[in-house]
């Protein structure tokens, strides 16, 4: 194994994995907007892109035995690369939706690709106590690829439309600068990453051995105590925020006469994807915090209450139509705090569910249905919306979170899981 100090590539590593992420989910969204698409076209082909996150445990298994993770990651970065340029290509030509959604899809698929052997990856080329030193920074530089990409990039975006007096060319101009970055990025990693000796060994495995332990992996996760009623929580503890993820950044950026805020592409950069992100990044922190002293049981139902009650802030910015940046970041940031201490419940679940034998396997399946239950509410959420209005929606919202309760509540978690341990 080559040497290579962790400095010089988890971080660079976690902030290539949180680019593309945000360009298919929340870049993309306020794109299609200012190019003149329906919400209801918006949200239903965006919401199909989250389908490789979805089945990505049904390839993750042949990952290991074709190349290296090594490998995997660094030409999943430049295929990234390819598709970002790709989009920034199609955007100002004549087929710009179906060039720019076909390229989206390979991001989708090389993102997800990238994700699994980015995670692998980390654990063969870390001591575990680096693993543990670590785990903080590579989320912190999640989080700033996040700031990075809806914030910067979305406002870069609105600035070069007052210079380029083009939305079209402006979006194309950021896209390519993204295309270069991750050029950066696939020629800096062939570099920086490390040369594990794991990493290098060949699996022996035929495809069949691998169909059979995927096969006993699913057994096994069907064959957990209360697994319909865990699949239940997956699905449906995050069905407000499925329904509102993506509403919410085309009503903050939608006209005021269509019952929007009307926020320029640099006001929502600062609004959603600064101030927001901080607000998500405290919430998920204090809410880690508390989970590992008290244990997630006692601060389930907290946690219920904050991911749910704060969705009452759009209700409000529905009603009232402010247009004052601090009065509009004041709610996106309670409401974004709420959502990351709430979210830490769910996280917890999803690991507790998994534990025991399989628990990596089955922990992937845990986010397939995570992915899922982010995937269905938004396929129809722009049409729900653009159906009943802004303000009826977001009313709907609030009553959705009445499943999250219901769910909750028939949950069983040892009243000792997540607690920290006595030295």
């Amino acid at each position: 194994m080559k040497n290579k100090n962790p400095w010089a590539w988890v971080p660079t590593l976690y902030f290539a994995e949180g680019v593309p992420y945000v360009a298919v989910m929340t870049i993309s969204l306020i794109m299609y907007k200012r190019l003149g698409l329906s919400n209801t076209d918006i949200t239903l082909y965006t919401s199909w892109l989250y389908l490789p996150w979805v089945i990505k445990p049904l390839w993750s298994p042949f990952i290991d035995m074709l190349k290296t993770k090594r490998w995997w990651i660094i030409t999943m970065q430049l295929l990234i690369g390819a598709a970002l340029a790709g989009v920034a290509f199609t955007i100002p030509g004549p087929v710009w939706l179906q060039g720019s959604l076909a390229f989206f899809w390979l991001m989708a698929f090389s993102s997800a690709t990238h994700d699994i052997a980015a995670d692998g990856f980390y654990m063969l080329g870390l001591e575990q106590h680096e693993q543990a030193y670590f785990v903080g920074i590579r989320s912190t530089f999640y989080r700033i690829a996040t700031i990075f990409s809806s914030g910067l990039l979305v406002g870069l975006a609105g600035a070069l439309q007052v210079l380029t007096r083009s939305i079209r060319y402006s979006w194309s101009l950021v896209f390519y600068l993204m295309a270069g970055l991750f050029i950066a990025f696939w020629l800096y990693h062939h570099w920086a990453l490390p040369r594990p000796d794991e990493d290098n060994e060949r699996r022996q495995k035929s495809v069949r051995d691998i169909l059979l332990e995927f096969k006993a992996t699913v057994i096994t996760f069907f064959q957990k105590p209360q697994v319909w009623v865990g699949i239940c929580f997956m699905l449906f503890y995050r069905m407000p925020e499925g329904l509102l993820a993506k509403v919410s950044a085309l009503f903050l950026v939608d006209k005021v006469a269509n019952g929007g805020l009307g926020l320029s592409d640099g006001e929502y950069g600062l609004v959603q994807g600064t101030v927001g992100v901080i607000g998500l990044t405290l919430g998920g922190i204090l809410g880690g915090i508390v989970a590992s002293r008290d244990g997630l049981k006692r601060w389930l139902w907290p946690m219920v209450v904050a991911i749910t009650l704060p969705d009452i802030v759009y209700v409000v910015l529905s009603i009232l139509q402010p247009s004052n940046l601090f009065v509009i970041s004041s709610c996106i940031f309670v409401e974004q705090f709420g959502y990351g201490f709430g979210f830490s419940a769910y996280m917890l679940y999803l690991i507790y569910y998994s534990q025991g034998e399989h628990k990596t396997a089955h922990y992937a399946l845990c986010t397939a249905f995570m992915a899922l239950s982010m995937m269905i509410p938004g396929l129809f959420a722009g049409a729900l919306q653009e159906g009943v209005g802004y303000q009826a929606f977001f009313w709907i919202v609030i009553a959705s979170c009445s499943l999250t309760y219901a769910v909750s509540a028939i949950l069983d978690i040892d009243p000792e899981f997540g607690k920290k341990k006595a030295a």
